[in-house]
Formats: C-alpha cells, structure tokens, sequence
C-alpha cells in the first residue's frame, strides 16, 4: 500500500514538471521561428520594391487599352455629379490605396498631379509614398502619360457637366406634382395607407428639396426621401392605372398654378403703382416741421435774395413743378453744381398753396449758392388756375398724375413766365449731371419744343404713337401719322416766342375738350403733348437726357455715367424704398442726409 502511494505521488510530481516546462520549451522554439518569418518578409519587401523600380524603367511596359468615348457617351458619363463620385469614393474607402489610384488616373481630367513627369521624379516620390503602392502610382503615371490627349478633351467638356447638376432636384420636384395629384384622385375623406404614404412623402420630400438649386445641396438622407416617393409612386401607379385621368389632373393644376402667378403679378403692380402714389412717412414729416418754420418767420424773413433778376431774358431760366421738397432740392442742387457759371442760372419753383411754405423754408435755410431761385403757387394764376381746373376735374381719371394741375401747367409756360423767351422745364425726378449752357446756343430751326426721341424699336424707352392717341377715329388720322416719331418730357428746350406765335396754348385747350367729348387719346399729358407740338419738335443728342431710370433696371451705367441728364421716370421713384438701388447714388448724392431735419424725420440714404 506504501509503495502503491509513493509511485502515486513521483507520477503526480512529473505532471506537475511537466505542465511548468513545457509551455517555457514551445516559447523559446516559436520565438525564433518568429524573428526568421520577420527577417523573410523584410527581405521580400525589399524585392518587391526593386522589382517596382525596374518595372518603371523597363521600356517594353505596355499602358492600358485605350477608350474613346463618343460626344453622346460623354456627355451621358457627365450626368452624374460630383456628389454621387464623392459618395462612391466614402462608400468603399476601405478597399485600400490601390484602387483609388486607380480610379484617380482614370478621371484624369480632375487629375491635380502634373501630366508628365522624369523618371528622376518618379524615383523621387517613390520614396515618400507608402510602399504598398508604389506599383499602383506608377501604372497611373504610364496611362496619364499615355492618355494625354484624352484628358485634355475631358477638361475642354466640363462645361457640360454644370448643365445637368439640377437633374436630381428637378426629378424631385416633378415627382412632388405627381404625388399631389395622386393625392388628389383620391376619394374625399379617405384615410387608407396609400393615402397616408403619400402625404408623409410629400412632406419629407418638400422639406428635403425646399432649400435645394443643384443636386450637391441634397444631402444623403435627402436621396433617400428621393427614392422613397419613387417607390410610393409606383404603388399609386398601379392603383390609378388610368393616364386620362392623370393627364385631365395635371393639366387642371397646370391651369390654377398659371392663375395663381397671374393674380399674383397683377397684385404686386397693383402694389406698386399704389407705392408710387403715396407720401413717405419721412417726407410727410419733414413738411410740417418746415412749414411750421416758415410760420414763425416775419414776412420780412420770409424773401428770398435777388429776386429782381427772375424776369432777366439773358439768364439761363430752369423751371420744376412739383409738391416734392426732397425732389426740388436735388433739381436745384445737382443743376447748380454741375454748372460752370451758376452766378447765370435762375430756378423756378411751382407748387400748390400747402407746400409753398415748406420748399420756400427750405431754401431759405439753404440757399442755391451764387444762382438765383423763385419760389411760386398756383394761386398767384388766379385766372389761369381756374381755367385749366375746371376742365381736368372733367377727365374722371383716378390717378392723380394725370389730373394734377402741375403736371398740365407745362402746357400754359408763356402765361406763367410771360416775360421769358427761352426756358428749360425739368420734372422733379431728374438730376443734372453735367453743365447744361450748350443747351441755349442750340438752333432750334424755328420749332417750338426740344425733345429726346422715343421712337427706336427694341428700346425700353420706346413709345409708339398709335399706342397711347386712338387712330381709330377720323378726326386723328386726318392730323397725324400713327408711324410719327415720339419723344419724352422730363427735360425739354422751349422756345416760347414761337409758342406765343403758332397759339400753342389755345390748341392743347382744345385738344383737351375733344378728348373730353371723345376718346381721342389716353389719359396724361404725354398724348396730349405729342398732338400739341405736332411737328414743331427738334430732336436732341440723347446724351442730353438719359430715360427709364425709374421703371428699368437693365439701363447700362455708361450710358448713365455720360448723360447730361438723368430721367427717373416711372413709379420706382429714389425717394422710395422701391427705387432701383443701382441708380439711387446718382440721386442721393445731392441730400446732406446730415441735415437736422432729416435726422429727425429718420431720412436716410
């Protein structure tokens, strides 16, 4: 039994060795394995890079086959934007170095790297890139090297690649109509899952397409809604199978859609035309703080300097008139400073009897410099003013620039300036750019009135005379040509002996009653200018005086920059906030927006 025990124990005891000396007996053999694995795989390295290297050298290396693609093959390669390579090269960016390599030198075209390059240079980057990729990156370098003329034909067709950047945006967006009508075949009140589907698409979808104009905005969950409605439309496809159907829904959205944009042009020149008419809260304000000025003035204080020159024939005589104090200001100020003898120049202001004291207060705390300036009402005609207003209340119009008496007292400037032989009227939308004294040596060939045309086709400016005066009726086509070139007021030479001569005030009077009785012409007093000085118009030099400032903002600035003078005519008036931007510095330049009465009155540029 002792002995039984003691062979138990040594056999016990050599397990035991065992199991402590094997594990240290296998470490040490594996170990060395281990460092002669190492030192194979350091050696094959170094082969391949060698052999990497010779294969560069070697000239019998042939590229890759090449591919010509037709213009149509190309152009259908360039559809797919940017975003989708992009998405590609993220999706498999695990596949390793070698492939984008690969990918990169078949672009070619997107290329950064230099086309061609010396072996020299070659050797060079080989010792910086990695590796594993030496082979790789020279396969690309041989098929760019070889593929130059493709790649230059690649860069020459990315134009075409920019057109077609919206073909997902603009996928979905046709896709979002058609689920809308889907959605609108179906059954009033129903709430099936189909119905469902396709109102939780549209959501996501408009949602996803709102702020997208080109397929790089879309995100990636964005194409997933893309492809979402696509499957949700197949389903409504073949629950309404019925095209006529379709067709008859789209194109009653088609027809309310085109309403829609109608109703909605019509009410923004409703808006506009309304803007146009009315008074800015600033302007009101700077109104009755000047007149309120001009009633605590003595009537001593209230003259203004040198007003026995008004009447002096052989001064340069410029006329407004208007109820506009801003657009006085700028008339006298930009006509002064261009001037090159302002000591020569006489303004004359006209306006009705509630902004009298206002324009007068005005230049009375800011006089003209060395020029001359009057400031009249239409009261101080009394005789004139009532005759001429009983018969513009006649013409029933709604807009007050055309019944307005200071837009027709042009027609009566012999009886205003009586004494006066030559003048120039300007309306108060104008600025003066340049000295005007050419104006007064010009030969005016015995007509009445100097105009520029309006009359070339293809121009905003232009104005066909059949448009505006009714040839339809016979007392017009036996006095005038529907073809008779036309012309613009805003800045106009009058010779008024001659006006005084033909009795050209007494012919507009009568062409007003007739348009009263019969509709001759429309309303304004542009028609009625037109048939007044038929034929006694000298066409000027259109540098003289630039047009549609005020209603077209496609007018080039070098043209603007050599006109003697700028015409805002139209409703977008500078004095707006619906002034065309571009054009309002040529105005605002001549308003001290520092002035304290435009500071409080929150006047600003």
């Amino acid at each position: 039994m002792k002995k039984f025990r003691r062979w138990q124990r040594i056999f016990l005891l050599s397990l035991l060795c065992l199991t402590v000396l094997a594990p240290i007996l296998f470490v040490s053999v594996g170990r060395k394995e281990l460092i002669s694995d190492l030192s194979n795989l350091r050696y094959r390295r170094d082969s391949v890079q060698l052999n990497a290297i010779e294969q560069e050298e070697g000239e019998g290396l042939k590229g890759p086959k090449l591919v010509v693609y037709d213009e149509k093959e190309l152009g259908s390669r360039l559809r797919y934007s940017t975003s989708e390579e992009n998405n590609d090269s993220k999706k498999y960016g695990n596949i390793g170095e070698i492939d984008r390599g690969s990918k990169s030198s078949q672009r070619g075209g997107n290329m950064s790297i230099p086309l061609e390059r010396t072996n020299h240079e070659s050797r060079e980057e080989n010792r910086q890139i990695p590796q594993e990729t030496v082979t790789s990156r020279s396969e690309a370098k041989l098929q760019g090297q070889s593929n130059q003329t493709t790649v230059r034909h690649d860069q020459n067709m990315r134009s075409p690649f920019r057109i077609f950047t919206d073909e997902k945006v603009m996928q979905m967006k046709d896709d979002l109509i058609r689920a809308k009508a889907y959605l609108s075949m179906a059954p009033p009140g129903s709430n099936s899952h189909l119905v469902k589907e396709l109102r939780l698409r549209i959501k996501e979808s408009e949602r996803a397409v709102s702020a997208a104009n080109k397929d790089s905005d879309l995100s990636r969950s964005a194409l997933q809604k893309k492809r979402s409605l696509e499957v949700t439309l197949s389903k409504a496809s073949r629950v309404f199978p019925d095209c006529s159907a379709m067709a008859l829904k789209l194109r009653a959205m088609t027809y309310n859609a085109e309403e829609q944009v109608r109703a909605q042009k019509n009410q923004a020149t409703y808006l506009v035309q309304l803007s146009g008419r009315t008074t800015p809260k600033g302007l009101h304000c700077l109104s009755m703080r000047l007149t309120a000025e001009y009633f605590a003035l003595s009537p001593e204080e209230r003259q203004l300097p040198n007003q026995q020159r008004v009447h002096d024939a052989d001064l340069y005589h410029y006329a407004v008139f208007s109820d506009n104090v801003l657009a006085c200001a700028v008339v006298v100020n930009s006509t002064v400073s261009s001037a090159m003898e302002p000591e020569k120049i006489v303004l004359h202001i006209v306006t009705d009897s509630l902004n009298l004291p206002t324009i007068s207060m005005w230049f009375l705390l800011n006089p003209p410099g060395k020029a001359t300036i009057q400031i009249q009402s239409l009261v101080d005609f009394k005789g004139l003013s009532a005759n001429y207003n009983s018969t513009l209340k006649q013409l029933n119009s709604h807009d007050s620039r055309y019944t307005s008496a200071l837009n027709h007292l042009r027609f009566y400037l012999p009886d205003v300036f009586p004494q006066l032989n030559k003048i120039v009227l300007f309306d108060h939308d104008v600025v003066v750019q340049k000295d005007l004294a050419g104006l007064w040596s010009l030969n005016m060939k015995g007509k009445v009135i100097g105009a520029v045309d309006t009359c070339r086709e293809g121009e905003p400016s232009f104005r066909r005379m059949d448009k505006f005066i009714n040839f339809s009726d016979p007392f017009v086509i036996k006095r005038f040509d529907a073809k008779a070139c036309t012309w613009a007021f805003g800045m106009n030479l009058f010779d008024l002996q001659e006006w005084r001569r033909h009795k050209l005030t007494a012919l507009y009077n009568k062409y007003l009653q007739l348009g009263h009785t019969r509709q001759l012409w429309k309303a304004g007093s542009l028609p009625l200018g037109w048939a007044t000085f038929y034929n006694r118009t000298v066409i000027l030099d259109r540098r003289w005086h630039k047009l549609g400032l005020g209603h077209e903002a496609g007018v080039g600035l070098d043209g603007v920059e050599r006109a003697a003078v700028l015409h805002y005519d139209g409703v977008m008036k500078p004095w707006l906030d619906i002034g065309i931007g571009k054009y309002k510095s040529y105005w605002s330049k001549h308003i001290n927006y520092d002035h304290p009465y435009l500071q409080q009155c929150n006047i600003h540029e």
